[in-house]
């Protein structure tokens, strides 16, 4: 897996890793990403039919206008 390296604000990775109750700055910023990431596929499974039924209706030809 490819790494990418970031700089962050030193209180805000202490501060993450103070609310995650994890040891290492890395593990902490890893663990705070992938939760953030499992929330959006949660909002997307539970949003996505109502989605889905809003894009039909945007999908379907409209009436000429005048």
């Amino acid at each position: 897996m490819a790494k990418v390296s970031i700089s962050l604000d030193a209180e805000l990775v202490v501060e993450v890793m103070v609310l995650a109750g994890i040891g290492s700055p890395q593990d902490a910023v890893e663990a705070i990403v992938r939760d953030y990431i499992a929330r959006g596929h949660r909002t997307e499974a539970r949003t996505g039919l109502r989605e889905q039924g809003l894009r039909e209706v945007d999908v379907k030809p409209r009436e000429p206008e005048g």
